[in-house]
């Protein structure tokens, strides 16, 4: 087929030199199938080609890691007594926004996927979300679909949903983020690996059939969002639960078997990525009969079949002479399991259709780290960060009624109860869930084989990053690990999903590496490595003619581990008389607060303060006083400050409390600031001295706000505010009500 390289290139996302540098590695022009796979294969979301220098910046080894960072399909971290944890996020970012079930539902089988070709059990799913003002009907929408096609999907499979967030603002208004987080536990000698080692084993994809739905979905995730995206339909792969459960269960059956050399997920790109990667990983090569793929749709290309991200496939190498298991596994399960191909010792990917060659590639030559393309991009500070340094807090009024502004601030969306969303997931199948949204800072959930428990949140306030991409990368860190170390457990490792605008935009490019680089310093510092993770970059909106980049948003995958005798601590109160107490600075600091937006409108204003050290001692400080027993809970304070925290502390149970705030500053700012690095504990009187000792001896300080009472009334220095339940009505139903109407 005739056609003319350059223009065909540009229409598949490469560029005129990236189209140069293929015909170099071929030797040749290149055919329009290889190009289709050079296309997908060069993508941001594939080969990130605009990210790999800066991520090569973050912490990645740690003697807790099993695997190296970014080698398997997830990242695998020792838990003991030979255990392994494997985690990982990804993005299912514009798929969403133009099908939002099907998109939603397929980023959480996806991930599910990348933990069980590890030979790990998924235990557990976690996820961000970000949309636009609930007030738009878009945004209803969206949240309906998003929402719908997690709980069904995860339902389905029998992996509960434990945890995670939701935020609105405006930014996201047409390019919403989906983060989808997996973790499964594996025995450390039965892992699995992405390898095609051994020429001449035979190869074989396993699960559906291949279809038309997904070609160019890696493509489609390295481009901007237009208007007239939802033409690209055909790039939104869809999912079938029941059928991932079915090959989640055989390919772990067939791993015990030991007729399985390596296993990858057909994830972006599909077949194209799948045998590149393998191939490239040992060395090796493959030739495929693309007439021996299973196809739903007669008369499919060549490139359509190497291209399709049709869901709930796997390809995997057995060792020569072990077909026979393989197959019986799989047919056990009612799974397509078809031999396709051979590896071979040549170093090339050679498809054939019709007894003809198709696509003859160097493996090496499609992947990260091989000969895919790689690129720093030009970075400049954003102008925006000038306004922001004009803030000046003194010119912001106290509102004459405080009562008021809180009512506000608990119906707010990003901070109201989501329990109109997670209602809709299985919190609690397979019965090892401790925790649920409502009563923990983070995720707990029971590992029986070993007595322990692993603790995981997922996190980032993308207004600090926005406001200072270096502070807000490392407030990100710290307050996963803030919400793990309020649990008791002790922070282990991250996995990262970074939502991003345009690469090419120096602005954005300045965000990103300012981000990484404060996630890497505080990650350093925690000694809680990067095992992997997901950049998605073009995450924008063109909107009457106008480009809007998302907020850049590094989302934060943190688990952490909850060991032998330590108690799982809850954020509840938990009986009348039990003193209030904040650990950290008393601060009336508004920067970048939910508060300044809601209340007054403002959009522009500095990151809250942050002290990576002071974060550091403070979160030693709280696992210690947990595992001694010190406290009886204990609830980080974040968007809503103070207020959400004491909201949130109380409301589960009934209690009100009475609390006096001594401290000069704003009572606006003491109340409703988000100044990092601070926690609310409750401590029964006879512990005080206890706590005093500590906090002395490790140089944090704290203040005592109060006492619980049990009458549920809110009492704020010597002024009653009314009832807890009138303002966990308002906190409770705000979304509901909205999506209900």
């Amino acid at each position: 087929m005739a056609f003319d390289l350059y223009e065909t290139g540009e229409k598949l996302g490469l560029t005129s030199e990236e189209c140069d540098k293929i015909v170099d590695v071929l030797g040749r022009k290149p055919n329009f199938t290889e190009l289709s796979v050079y296309s997908v294969m060069w993508s941001e979301h594939c080969s990130y080609k605009n990210s790999i220098l800066q991520l090569k910046t973050l912490p990645r080894d740690g003697e807790q890691l099993m695997v190296s960072a970014g080698e398997e399909n997830a990242g695998l971290v020792d838990i003991g007594e030979g255990y392994g944890c494997a985690f990982k996020i990804e993005s299912h970012n514009h798929p969403s926004a133009v099908e939002p079930y099907q998109g939603a539902a397929t980023g959480v089988g996806g991930i599910h996927r990348d933990i069980f070709t590890m030979g790990a059990r998924p235990i557990a799913a976690l996820n961000s979300l970000r949309f636009g003002p609930l007030s738009e009907p878009r945004t209803k929408h969206l949240l309906k679909g998003v929402v719908a096609g997690i709980g069904d999907y995860g339902n389905c499979l029998g992996v509960p949903t434990i945890g995670g967030e939701v935020y609105f603002h405006p930014c996201y208004l047409q390019n919403i983020l989906v983060n989808a987080m997996s973790i499964g536990i594996v025995k450390s000698d039965e892992t699995a690996s992405a390898i095609a080692d051994g020429p001449g084993n035979p190869v074989f994809i396993v699960g559906s059939a291949t279809g038309k739905d997904g070609i160019h979905g890696a493509t489609f995730a390295s481009a901007d969002l237009t208007e007239n995206s939802s033409e690209d339909l055909p790039a939104v792969q869809v999912g079938d639960p029941f059928q991932e459960k079915l090959l989640l269960e055989a390919s772990l059956e067939a791993l015990r078997t030991g007729a399985i050399v390596g296993m990858q997920d057909m994830g972006a790109a599909g077949i194209s990525c799948s045998t590149s990667e393998m191939s490239a990983k040992s060395g090796t090569g493959m030739r495929i009969n693309l007439d021996l793929v299973p196809t739903r749709q007669k008369n499919m290309e060549p490139f359509e079949i190497l291209l399709s991200e049709s869901q709930e496939r796997m390809l995997v190498v057995a060792e020569k002479g072990k077909e026979d298991l393989l197959k019986a596994v799989y047919d056990k399960w009612d799974l397509e399991c078809s031999e396709i191909g051979v590896v071979t010792e040549t170093g090339r990917l050679e498809f054939y259709s019709n007894d003809e060659m198709v696509a003859d590639i160097p493996a090496e030559s499609l992947v990260l780290g091989g000969g895919a393309p790689v690129y720093e991009r030009e970075t400049s500070r954003p102008a925006y960060l000038d306004d922001i340094k004009k803030f000046r807090s003194n010119n912001i009024p106290v509102p004459g009624d405080l009562k008021e502004a809180a009512r506000r601030l608990a119906a707010s969306p990003t901070i109201a109860s989501k329990r109109w969303v997670f209602q809709q997931y299985d919190s609690t199948v397979r019965t090892n869930t401790l925790t649920t949204n409502r009563e923990s800072t983070a995720a707990v959930i029971r590992i029986k084989e070993l007595d322990i428990s692993i603790a995981a949140s997922t996190d980032c306030n993308s207004s600090y990053v926005f406001a200072d991409p270096y502070k807000g990368g490392m407030i990100a860190v710290c307050e996963a690990a803030r919400n793990v170390s309020c649990t008791g457990a002790k922070p282990l490792a991250i996995t990262n999903c970074l939502n991003f605008g345009n690469p090419y935009n120096p602005e954005v490019y300045y965000q990103f590496a300012e981000a990484i680089r404060g996630m890497g310093d505080a990650c350093r510092r925690f000694n809680t490595p990067v095992t992997g993770g997901n950049v998605s970059f073009y995450n924008q909106s063109q909107i009457a003619g106008n480009i809007i980049p998302v907020y850049p948003t590094p989302t934060i995958g943190m688990i952490g581990i909850l060991n032998k005798g330590v108690p799982v601590m809850t954020s509840n109160f938990k009986s009348k008389n039990d003193i209030i107490i904040m650990l950290g600075e008393m601060s009336d600091d508004l920067g970048s607060s939910e508060y300044l937006r809601l209340i007054h409108n403002i959009e522009y204003s500095p990151c809250p303060e942050f002290d990576l050290e002071k974060e550091f001692v403070l979160q030693s400080l709280i696992r210690d006083l947990i595992s001694e027993e010190t406290i009886r809970s204990a609830q980080d304070l974040s968007e809503g400050g103070l207020w959400v925290a004491l909201l949130e502390s109380a409301k589960s149970g009934g209690f009100g409390f009475n609390i006096n705030l001594t401290s000069a500053g704003r009572p606006d700012g003491l109340m409703f600031g988000e100044a990092q690095s601070r926690i609310l504990i409750t401590v029964n009187p006879d512990q005080i001295d206890t706590l005093d000792k500590k906090c002395r001896d490790e140089g944090i300080p704290y203040h005592v706000l109060g006492n619980i009472s049990d009458d549920g009334t809110i009492v704020i220095n010597g002024d009653e505010w009314g009832s807890i339940a009138e303002f966990t009505k308002e906190y409770d139903r705000s979304i509901e009500t909205t999506m209900n109407k």
